[in-house]
């Protein structure tokens, strides 16, 4: 074999490793405990499904799924860590929409919310559902809304927190129907859903999960559901539309993702093997019966969802104004 050949040949082999490291990593991946950051407090209905989903990860890879709690700053504390965790699989993070509203309504945000995150997979879609303390005297969305034309500015309504979809959706309603309600955040959905009970707010549009059984036990009263269609968990609860505000349809989602430039065979090993999990007959009855809609989509499709939903949010914070309060 001549010189060339013989440098040709390890040129070649070099080569291979290089072209060939990917896959390998795909191949050995997760190779270390996976960091799982959700940008809000433990117990929440985005926290409550997370821990579901880590645990059939952990079974299934062998690898132990550390949930990590990190709220605060209108969920950009989390976010954060996530958007500068390394690029390997082994950081993701639980974000929902008011991931994609912030780039509307804060400034100097320490990412960029499209450009350093990878979506891996659109765990789930939870229509919200709008609750009201039982001593407000009114039976239905169309009673409240009456009541709040009647007594502009005199109600109150909780959120788990800015920009969260029971905020947006309340603002739409505000918005949509002509009336006036003050708006106080709270720090997760328990803590407002304590105070709903205890009458310090008349209102609270949340995720069917920390509700469900205060309205079964009657602590609290379901008025109607945000999504176009009625909630799995709340099948006799009318929709907004079907109470008199035609056209509304809203909702929150949970959706993985990783840091930027996440290596694509990782990628893929990551998104479906979080998609399986969601769609496991088990998996999908739970998330059912907490009135959760199991979607597990590809990487592709939640991308496109998540630009989809930039366009829709960012018009409605722009148009209503929103703050982070």
């Amino acid at each position: 074999m001549n010189t060339v050949g013989k440098f040709g040949w390890f040129m070649l082999a070099a080569l291979g490793t290089i072209i060939g490291a990917p896959s390998a990593n795909a191949q050995n991946y997760p190779t270390r405990p996976i960091r799982w950051i959700v940008p809000i407090p433990a117990g929440a209905t985005a926290d409550m499904i997370t821990r579901l989903v880590a645990q059939k990860l952990n079974e299934a890879w062998g690898q132990q799924v550390i949930v990590d709690n990190r709220p605060g700053g209108a969920f950009v504390i989390g976010s954060d860590i996530v958007a500068k965790g390394n690029p390997d699989g082994h950081t993701v993070g639980t974000l929902l929409t008011p991931h994609i509203v912030n780039p509307f309504v804060l400034k100097n945000l320490p990412y960029d919310t499209l450009k350093d995150f990878t979506p891996v997979t659109l765990m789930v879609i939870v229509p919200g559902v709008m609750t009201m303390n039982p001593k407000v005297p009114a039976k239905n969305l169309k009673e409240v809304i009456a009541l709040a034309k009647a007594k502009p500015s005199s109600l109150n309504y909780g959120s788990p927190g800015p920009l969260t979809s029971g905020h947006l959706s309340m603002e739409m309603l505000k918005l949509t129907a002509g009336i006036n309600i003050q708006h106080i955040p709270y720090k997760g959905g328990a803590p407002a859903i304590a105070d709903l009970i205890a009458g310090q707010v008349q209102f609270l549009i949340s995720g069917p999960p920390g509700v469900l059984a205060h309205i079964n036990s009657g602590r609290l009263k379901a008025i109607a559901t945000t999504a176009a269609k009625r909630s799995p968990g709340l099948p006799d609860t009318p929709t907004f539309a079907e109470s008199g505000v035609p056209g509304f349809d809203t909702y929150e989602w949970y959706g993985v993702f990783a840091p930027g430039k996440l290596p694509k065979d990782v990628l893929a090993k990551l998104s479906r093997e979080i998609a399986r999990i969601i769609k496991l007959p088990d998996m999908s009855e739970k998330l059912s019966a907490q009135g959760a809609i199991p979607v597990g989509n590809t990487s592709d499709e939640f991308a496109a969802f998540v630009k989809r939903e930039m366009n829709t949010w960012g018009k409605v914070a722009q148009q209503v104004g929103l703050k982070p309060d």
